[in-house]
């Protein structure tokens, strides 16, 4: 090998070394990047110091195993044909153990990071799981959006009840009662029938009538919201159930057998990482048969979880548009600026809940962006060097 050669081989070898060294030393540390699109970065940017580590000594064994075989074509001493074929024998072995270095350094990028990012998915998905249950429960949406549950509402119809004509007056069952447009039409009914003057009745119909108009509106939309992000929230539990059912089998060849909610309880990152050591020690000391298949064990797993990635993303879109629907339907409401004052506190927490939300989804929980070429080297841990 050319000195050249030889220094720049060394060079690109002790950078992709270091890379390794210095992210295994900071595993502990990286695992705690919020960010997946950073780490899939970061992955790309170290399989390419791999590559580049071992390109200038794949590259000068390749021109040397050409040039072998072109003088083994044109080559009639003997003893020196055999000198020929055995030299081609060892850079075939040279070129073969080299690649099989690239193929483990590379194996073990890849389930790093790709353990980074379940990681850091099932973070967003337990606090997605947290948001749903808080919005949807945020003091009972169905309440607002029931006249019933309005103290002024009351007050008007035990006043109508009290001053009610008894002998064409009727009560609703307990069911009806409850019931906003029965409620309604039954307080109306009330009112006419009751004993109030004119004035009296416009001056009590004057404390609810926002109410009324803004649960009659909104009742149907505000049930809407309330189950679409029951909808949600059971997504996201299938969606975390999936994440996990994906840590077991991607943790399994390498003999963790910790769940991910045991793994993120206990902190144990640290222990997957040291199995997976082992792991690639017994994949460099097998046989190429036996190699191949745990290489086959360690790689599918990662390819799921790319799989996983468009789950997540599918998900993370749908929920962002459903957000944008609830904003427009809260938004909806023709007489807000009207009824501004008399409307419940838990309407406008409700609008803000939603803004953030939207943002969230847009910064927090956004998805995973994943190009062609960023496909490719996750899959299959290739780029332009190879």
């Amino acid at each position: 090998m050319k000195l050249s050669n030889f220094i720049t081989a060394f060079f690109f070898k002790t950078i992709a070394f270091l890379s390794i060294f210095w992210g295994s030393m900071s595993y502990a540390k990286t695992i705690n990047n919020e960010d997946p699109n950073q780490i899939i970065n970061e992955m790309c940017n170290e399989i390419s110091l791999v590559y580049q580590g071992h390109f200038s000594t794949l590259n000068f064994h390749k021109n040397e195993l050409a040039k072998i075989n072109l003088l083994l074509k044109v080559e009639k001493v003997r003893e020196k044909k055999i000198d020929f074929l055995i030299r081609k024998d060892e850079l075939q072995e040279l070129i073969s153990q080299e690649k099989d270095e690239i193929d483990n350094e590379i194996s073990k990028i890849r389930y790093i990071k790709g353990l980074q990012i379940i990681k850091i998915l099932y973070e967003k998905i337990l606090g997605l799981d947290h948001h749903f249950a808080s919005v949807r429960t945020f003091s009972e949406i169905s309440k607002i959006a029931n006249p019933n549950q309005y103290p002024e509402f009351e007050k008007v119809k035990d006043l109508i009840k009290n001053k009610q004509d008894k002998k064409v007056g009727f009560d609703l069952t307990k069911i009806l009662g409850t019931n906003t447009l029965a409620s309604v039409i039954n307080t109306f009914t009330g009112m006419i029938v009751s004993n109030l003057s004119k004035q009296e009745k416009e001056t009590e119909l004057l404390k609810v009538d926002c109410i009324i108009d803004f649960t009659l509106r909104m009742q149907n939309d505000l049930n809407t919201i309330y189950f679409e992000t029951a909808f949600l929230q059971k997504s996201n539990e299938t969606v975390k159930s999936d994440l996990e059912n994906l840590f077991r089998d991607y943790t399994k060849p390498i003999g963790y057998e910790k769940s991910l909610k045991d793994c993120r309880e206990g902190d144990d990152w640290t222990e997957v990482k040291d199995k997976l050591e082992t792991f690639i020690t017994t994949i460099a000391k097998s046989d190429d048969l036996k190699k191949r298949k745990l290489q086959i064990e360690v790689e599918f797993p990662i390819d799921r979880l790319i799989q996983f990635i468009g789950t997540y993303n599918n998900f993370i879109s749908s929920g962002e548009q459903f957000y944008q629907k609830f904003k427009i339907i809260l938004n909806s409401y023709e007489n807000e600026k009207q009824c501004e004052s008399k409307l419940p506190i838990e309407y406008a927490k409700l609008k803000s809940d939603i803004g953030v939300a939207i943002e969230k989804f847009n910064i927090a929980y956004k998805p995973v962006e994943i190009n062609g070429t960023k496909m490719k080297e996750i899959l299959y841990g290739i780029n332009e060097f190879q």
